[in-house]
């Protein structure tokens, strides 16, 4: 297989913006196994990935390490975007962001000799919690949901959500404060509140 022809492309030899039936057929023409169709992704979306990527991490190698992997990674990530559901641009900067918080929460891990190694079969409810945390995560405004994930599983303290939100210290804490009460309260529908000793 070979990589579609572009129907049109910018100064720089890269598709047009505009031309979304371009994408949607490079993105087919992936899930079909055709792996040189990545090329016109990374030609296409490399520089805005890398910069908004950048955004997140703050350094430019890291950045470019990230968004080298999320390129390689693609052929098989790409078998989870639907495009009825979002625009493939969106979807593409959503697995980028995702990403990036990943790789600062990795590099926030401290290893510890207490590390339990064994789940002792508490796989299934673990994986259970999850589901449900997400689905309580996607009931919060959006705003409110970044500062949780950004302090909770990123693990930033306040003074950098802010920067990083272009928010003020004050704000942040009162979209912690309202987002907790409103995943508390969405937890709670779910029955799925943590047991306290």
């Amino acid at each position: 297989m070979t990589p579609p022809t572009p129907h049109a492309i910018d100064s720089h030899g890269t598709p047009a913006k505009d031309d979304g039936e371009f994408i949607a057929l490079a993105v087919a023409r992936i899930k079909e196994g055709d792996s040189g169709a990545i090329q016109i992704l990374y030609t296409r979306y490399e520089r805005e990935v890398h910069r908004y990527v950048k955004s997140i991490v703050r350094d430019h190698h890291e950045a470019e390490d990230i968004t080298q992997n999320l390129f390689v990674k693609l052929m098989s990530a790409i078998h989870g975007y639907e495009p009825r559901a979002v625009p493939f641009e969106a979807w593409l900067l959503r697995v980028a962001r995702n990403a990036a918080l990943d790789n600062l929460r990795l590099k926030r891990a401290l290893p510890s000799d207490d590390i339990q190694t064994s789940d002792e079969g508490h796989d299934q409810i673990a994986f259970e919690r999850c589901l449900c945390i997400k689905d309580a995560l996607r009931q919060l405004r959006p705003l409110e949901r970044e500062v949780l994930v950004l302090r909770y599983i990123a693990g930033l303290p306040t003074r950098e959500i802010a920067d990083r939100l272009h928010r003020t210290e004050r704000s942040i804490y009162g979209l912690h404060n309202r987002g907790r009460r409103a995943l508390k309260a969405a937890l709670e529908e779910l029955d799925a509140m943590p047991m306290t000793a």
